[in-house]
């Protein structure tokens, strides 16, 4: 079974909103082994909504809609079904009852517009909405299928785990399943000419994305049951592992910050921080892990050179000579994190993010990163490319591999 999804709303061409309904679903349809060819992201507008479900239905077996199943007028997702497949659009009495129901019991007026929501092509049955007021639709006709869902997100999300879900499991063909191995520390192409003999396989195959610091290799199988694709994912993304070494850390969502938090409580060490250009994200990333106030002891985002020199004890006489983005101001504000908070690392970060602050001798993206410990200390001098985020998203993840090696030393 082949599958395409056409998005429907202008604010999804806007910019205004992001598409991850579609996401989701991508992901329902890999689990039921069906294979996602094509995503269209088309506005409210009727002749092109009609046309995008035409191509779709030419390609696919099975098309989804998401959006435009409201009561207002830009809401025609109906409407283009039934064109699409050359249907009547009815209206579905039982539905209307149960709208004015609906109203009553949310003691809101009815207005005559809420009624549209209970159009439906003639071939279409309706799955229910306890979210909301707008039913889905499933629309089979010659052998091809259209599934309309809602685009808010509790509405859209109701109606995957339950009718969605359902109907593709009575109908599953197999599964796709991925899983993904994390590379640190290594550049995207170095990291895909060691795999180039993998990324030609075809079942499973092996696909490198280029993530902030990281390189990840997503290996991917299709087979008749969950059991048979793992199977053959095993031994790639292991024989992956062995390759790569300390450079490998981690597979599907597991991030590098839970890698250290985990291996910072298994060595039985604690970590304090102290940032400048990155303004406490070090921190952030490491306390969006459950369980790391049993290695955190703190940080300290130390923004001017004042702050600096008062909570962490960097000379001020390196403040004037060096300045704040250099490796003497650094290494101080390390192990001054970790002598004020008593633990056994101490992580410094300080830079240029931009997109002003930069000379010729001290670049925009220019970043030192200092691991203080128990057997010293590692100091590296970045240069990042990118706008301000970039630059501090890769700061924290570069201070995260660092730590990451010592602890593997450990």
């Amino acid at each position: 079974m082949t599958a395409e999804i056409v998005a429907i709303g202008t604010e999804l061409l806007l910019g205004e909103i992001a598409d991850t309904d579609s996401q989701l679903l991508g992901r329902l349809l890999a689990q039921f082994g069906v294979n996602h060819t094509r995503r269209t992201t088309v506005g409210d507008n009727l002749e092109r909504m009609v046309q995008a479900i035409r191509e779709a239905l030419q390609r696919a077996d099975l098309v989804f809609t998401i959006g435009g199943l409201g009561p207002t007028q830009d809401d025609l997702t109906r409407h283009a079904i039934a064109e699409a497949l050359g249907e009547e659009l009815i209206t579905d009495e039982a539905v209307v009852e149960w709208l004015r129901k609906r109203t009553e019991e949310r003691r809101r007026p009815w207005v005559d517009s809420l009624a549209r929501q209970a159009l439906r092509p003639a071939c279409c049955k309706t799955i229910e909405n306890p979210v909301g007021t707008a039913p889905g639709l499933i629309c089979e006709k010659d052998g091809k299928t259209v599934i309309a869902l809602p685009g808010p997100k509790s509405e859209f999300r109701n109606m995957l785990d339950g009718a969605v879900t359902d109907w593709l499991a009575e109908r599953s063909e197999g599964v796709i399943l991925s899983q993904t191995v994390r590379i640190v520390g290594i550049p995207e192409a170095a990291v895909e000419e060691r795999v180039r003999d993998l990324v030609e396989g075809a079942n499973p195959t092996v696909a490198p994305l280029v993530k902030p610091g990281e390189v990840h290799l997503r290996v991917t199988a299709k087979a008749a049951t969950e059991k048979e694709a793992q199977a053959l994912i095993s031994p790639v993304a292991a024989y992956i592992r062995e390759r790569f070494g300390n450079a490998a850390f981690g597979e599907g969502g597991r991030d590098l910050a839970e890698e250290v938090v985990d291996l910072l409580r298994s060595c039985r060490r604690t970590l304090a921080t102290a940032e400048s250009c990155t303004g406490g994200m070090l921190g952030e990333r490491i306390t969006s892990v459950a369980g790391a106030s049993d290695v955190y002891l703190g940080g300290y985002v130390t923004y001017s050179n004042e702050m600096k020199a008062r909570m962490l004890a960097v000379e001020r006489v390196d403040l004037d000579r060096f300045g704040a983005v250099s490796e003497p101001v650094a290494r101080q504000m390390a192990e001054g994190a970790r002598r004020s908070a008593g633990s056994d690392y101490g992580v410094a970060i300080t830079g240029i993010a931009g997109p002003s602050g930069g000379t010729p001798e001290k670049p925009v993206g220019l970043v030192y990163i200092v691991v203080a410990g128990p057997g010293g200390m590692a100091v590296c001098e970045e240069r990042f490319g990118g706008d301000r985020e970039n630059v501090r998203v890769r700061a924290t993840q570069a201070a995260l591999a660092m730590l990451r090696e010592r602890l593997v030393a450990e």
